[in-house]
């Protein structure tokens, strides 16, 4: 997957972000992470700003250099701050300013957009919480936990605290190991797709049952959006499936002597 992150990282996103679903505190998390997938050269935030309750989001807006848009609510119970960032997303669209979005929301009324930017041929990448309905994750190309998010900064800023502490603050995306017991088993269901990305890219290719690591991992991802090693507590897909005894890796040369690259191959095939 590393060419296709040096191909990601030169394209330009749009991130469009609801305040009305997205937990304060999670800016400076959320621009970090689309980093990895491009150059975020839009970046706004859409809530109703005279409101007492999104006061606090003031200095981490100005820290990230995200403009804030302001839309009132004229209804009660009815969310406008949608209907401006669809509209918005569509003007950037027609545009044609960016080769990207990322959609910051956990509300599934942002589903039918993503599906009509991705129909454009953009990149869709959607963050929001782990209640965000399967539809709007499923309509994105690529969906990403505020969860995952939010732990990852806490091991980030914290890494000399005591374990017992840092076990504490963790998220319950993933529980802390008890002393001995065996480290978080990866889910059934997990493998099961690895197993079939694998076994569907060694169809296509009749030389040989090992399958590039790269093309997995974007096979693995198109089968599942929201598919991200560190739900299961690891940091690359290189290091999940080396810790499952039913895959084997082999490291081969490439052009470049200092890189090698992984291929995949099912033993149970």
């Amino acid at each position: 997957m590393s060419g296709e992150k040096e191909n990601l990282s030169n394209l330009r996103l749009a991130v469009l972000i609801d305040a009305d679903n997205v937990p304060r505190g999670t800016i400076k998390g959320i621009m970090e992470e689309a980093a990895l997938y491009g150059t975020p050269t839009l970046k706004r935030i859409y809530g109703d700003w005279t409101s007492p309750t999104v006061s606090g989001w003031k200095l981490a807006l100005l820290e990230n250099a995200v403009t804030p848009i302001q839309q009132y609510s004229y209804t009660t119970g009815k969310n406008s701050t949608d209907s401006a960032m669809i509209i918005d997303a569509m003007d950037i669209l027609y545009s044609d300013r960016v080769d990207g979005f990322v959609l910051v929301s956990s509300d599934s009324d942002f589903t039918r957009l993503a599906i009509r930017l991705r129909e454009a041929g953009k990149l869709v990448i959607g963050v929001g919480e782990m209640k965000t309905p399967n539809a709007f994750i499923a309509a994105c190309d690529k969906f990403i936990y505020i969860e995952v998010i939010r732990q990852h900064e806490a091991e980030v800023r914290q890494p000399e605290e005591h374990p017992a502490k840092s076990n504490n603050r963790k998220m319950k995306l993933l529980k802390p190991k008890a002393p001995g017991q065996p480290e978080k088993k990866v889910p059934d269901a997990v493998v099961k797709l690895i197993a079939e990305s694998v076994a569907d890219l060694a169809n296509m290719n009749d030389e040989s049952e090992y399958v590039f690591m790269g093309e997995l991992g974007n096979l693995i991802m198109k089968k599942k959006p929201d598919f991200d090693c560190r739900n299961f507590g690891f940091k690359s897909l290189s290091a999940l499936i080396k810790s499952l005894d039913r895959f084997e890796i082999d490291f081969r040369p490439s052009a470049d002597p200092n890189i090698k690259h992984p291929y995949v191959k099912d033993k149970e095939a």
